[in-house]
């Protein structure tokens, strides 16, 4: 499997970590903790790619994203 950016960030809503993936649109996933979001992440990535595969649109090559760092 391509290994796409994630970006992850904490929700005070939802009390949970929630992952995007900015290559893929519409692709998230939570979880209680860092680890859970971003194994939940790895799953959602798979299911989406095969979705896409499967209605036959495009799949988006992986870019490297750089952290900004923030003082």
């Amino acid at each position: 499997m391509p290994k796409y950016s994630m970006v992850l960030t904490w929700s005070e809503e939802d009390q949970a970590y929630i992952v995007s993936v900015p290559e893929l649109p519409g692709c998230m996933a939570d979880g209680k903790t860092p680890e859970l979001a971003v194994k939940e992440a790895e799953t959602v990535i798979q299911m989406w790619i095969e979705c896409a595969i499967a209605d036959g649109d495009p799949i988006p090559e992986p870019r490297l994203f750089k952290a900004e760092a923030t003082v």
